[in-house]
């Protein structure tokens, strides 16, 4: 069979979407600061960082970094155009990117979501411009994940109508905090708020760190965190308070006030609620994330990709060598991520959307569609990441030594990618966060982190009803009749079917989700404790989660098909979709057969059909990373001529 002819501007167009402009913008821009990327092997740490602060100075005066704020500070006034903007640039250096995020995502985003008119006026259009630069402390020593049992203390003085900032002990410094170590004048602070010894649990408050000549201020310790593994380009250090002295006004009241003579006040009575609400608003930066991992998997894979057309190794004797693309153990190592790049970009353009929906609503976005946007974005940012670190890793592996050689790029993408697992969020206990709006239909009956909480929740309810509220039954009633039984489970029939993909996906999920939920119940009947409980079923709660939100991308995958037209690139499009489908249950076949769900002889078939999808597929390979429009000039890659 012939292979489509694929139109490589169309499919880029199609990738892009509705930020296309926005995307070749941003890749105007960076093809400018490519010859950044050799710079920077060479550069000392404090020169490669001051380089790098100088860029996103310069873009900023661009209007390309705030495109997510409000016009009259000078933004673009579009969030969806700010995250289109911020994934490309994982096309190039990331320690660019992650200081472009830093301050204006976190930084920025914080003062935009959790602040009120009078800080917008006194800080947004300098930060916008990059006149000011700030830094997000919400990490400790102490405590990363685990922000409500954060140690640092804001105290109310009543009579000189401040709060003071104080950190009591090492555990309560501020850790890994991105722009702290030399550049931020300012930071966002969380903290516990205390008036009159009484705790009314974290809030935020601007903290100035430094002079205008960038002259640490009193009160105030920094220290350098030092050398990293990677994004030695962003200078990440620790802060300390010893009590530090901030304005009333300070305090970034959009969901709790304090007056003038102490007095606390919230529109959210449930203390629990108000503090998972104020975090809610800055999803934006999982949502980033997530992106841009995808996209740096996207590079890793063009340049694997392009090398394997290039190289050749071994052969028949007396003819010439094959190129390493034509071995079908190198097809089988690369082509399966690269559907799944495929299947992640298309997810995380629905996300992406949903953010856009929810942040740009006029009216007031009820919880329900909040938290499932959240829950969406830990997901996504999770698997995405995930996907990053194992496809660079496997890219450069391919490669040879070619891979192991600075200027092929490889080193860079993997060290700086490798922090994105845990950043914005440990990717464990952000599916632990996906898996308790599952087990709860997204309630708030409990936090959204709180592990004990979710175990009690499920106790209290009887294992029918915990599976009736995540519409198990209901699902699997739905889907039985779909997936094949009987003597149907040993034929190739319908192992391209996207019925049969979905079906398969859904079934594990609901599947996986129906067991946790009867082990947090059985657990918490023999009278266990609820720590012990969630111990002993956590690695199952994070297997339900995972389910879900790959089924969640499979399901974005396959909308996205069916909307478009026929053609060679749906055709393109249709068999990735299908070795992405066949490679997850490939990789989770023993579950399936353990379930009772994949024959012995129904696997083989699987195996091979990705052979054969993967042969298919090798033809447009080329066609199918050309069409992720990395600008040429960031393929800086020696072993590419």
């Amino acid at each position: 069979m012939a292979p489509p002819v694929i139109d490589v501007p169309a499919l880029t167009t199609l990738l892009d979407g509705t930020y296309a402009e926005i995307r070749n913008l941003t890749r105007k821009r960076l093809a400018e600061y490519a010859g950044f990327l050799d710079e920077a092997l060479e550069l000392d740490r404090a020169t490669y960082r001051e380089r790098v602060k100088e860029i996103v100075v310069e873009l900023a005066a661009t209007g390309q970094t705030g495109l997510g704020f409000p016009v009259a500070y000078g933004g673009g006034g579009d969030i969806g155009a700010s995250v289109a903007a911020f994934e490309t640039m994982a096309f190039g250096d990331l320690s660019v990117l992650v200081k472009v995020g830093v301050q204006f995502g976190l930084f920025g985003g914080a003062i935009l979501q959790l602040g009120t008119q009078p800080h917008h006026e006194a800080y947004l259009a300098d930060l916008v411009r990059a006149d000011l630069l700030g830094c997000f402390a919400m990490t400790e020593t102490g405590h990363g994940s685990n922000v409500q049992a954060l140690e640092t203390v804001a105290r109310y003085d009543v009579e000189a109508g401040e709060f003071v900032i104080t950190t009591p002990s090492d555990s309560a410094r501020k850790d890994y905090i991105g722009n702290a170590a030399a550049h931020a004048r300012a930071a966002v602070v969380f903290a516990q708020l205390e008036i009159g010894g009484v705790s009314e649990g974290v809030h935020a408050f601007v903290v100035p760190l430094r002079d205008a000549k960038g002259r640490v201020l009193p009160g105030v310790r920094v220290t350098d965190d030092g050398r990293k593994i990677g994004l030695n380009g962003v200078d990440n250090g620790r802060l300390a308070f010893d009590d530090v002295r901030v304005p009333r006004a300070n305090l970034l009241n959009r969901y709790a006030d304090v007056s003038e003579t102490g007095v606390y006040s919230s529109p959210i009575d449930n203390p629990d609620r108000r503090f998972f609400t104020m975090l809610g608003t800055l999803v934006q930066g999982r949502v980033c994330v997530g992106g841009a991992g995808i996209n740096a998997s996207k590079v890793a894979l063009t340049l694997a990709i392009r090398y394997a057309l290039q190289r050749r190794q071994f052969g028949n004797p007396g003819g010439p060598e094959e190129l390493l693309l034509d071995y079908g153990l190198h097809q089988r190592r690369l082509f399966p991520l690269l559907a799944r790049t495929y299947a992640l970009h298309f997810a995380q353009e629905v996300l992406a959307g949903q953010l856009h929906g929810v942040f740009s609503a006029t009216e007031e976005v009820d919880e329900r569609t909040r938290r499932a946007l959240e829950s969406r974005a830990a997901g996504t940012k999770a698997l995405g990441t995930w996907h990053a670190s194992r496809t660079i890793q496997e890219c450069r592996e391919a490669c040879g030594g070619a891979g192991y050689l600075s200027l092929n790029r490889f080193d860079a993408l993997r060290a700086d990618t490798d922090v994105f697992t845990t950043f914005e969020g440990d990717n464990h206990i952000l599916l632990q966060l996906v898996a308790k709006g599952l087990l709860t239909d997204y309630s708030s009956s409990f936090g959204e982190l709180d592990q004990l909480g979710m175990v009690r929740f499920v106790a209290g309810l009887t294992v029918e009803t915990v599976i009736e509220r995540t519409a198990v039954h209901k699902l699997l009633e739905r889907i039985k009749d779909v997936l094949p039984g009987g003597d149907d489970w040993d034929s190739d029939s319908g192992l391209r079917d996207p019925e049969y993909h979905l079906a398969m996906f859904r079934w594990r999920e609901e599947h996986m989700l129906a067991g946790v939920a009867r082990r947090l119940k059985r657990g918490m009947d023999s009278d266990m404790e609820p720590a012990e409980v969630f111990s002993r079923c956590q690695a199952h709660v994070i297997g339900a989660a995972r389910a879900h939100v790959e089924r969640l991308v499979l399901d974005a995958y396959v909308d996205k098909l069916a909307a478009l037209p026929d053609g060679p690139n749906k055709e393109a499009l249709n068999l990735l979709c299908d070795l992405f489908a066949l490679s997850a249950i490939e990789a989770d076949r023993g579950w399936f057969a353990e379930h009772g769900r994949l024959s012995s002889q129904r696997s083989k078939a699987i195996s091979r059909e990705i052979d054969e999808l993967c042969r298919r597929i090798r033809p447009i390979a080329a066609d199918l990373t050309d069409a992720f429009g990395i600008p040429p000039e960031l393929l800086r890659a020696e072993m590419l001529g």
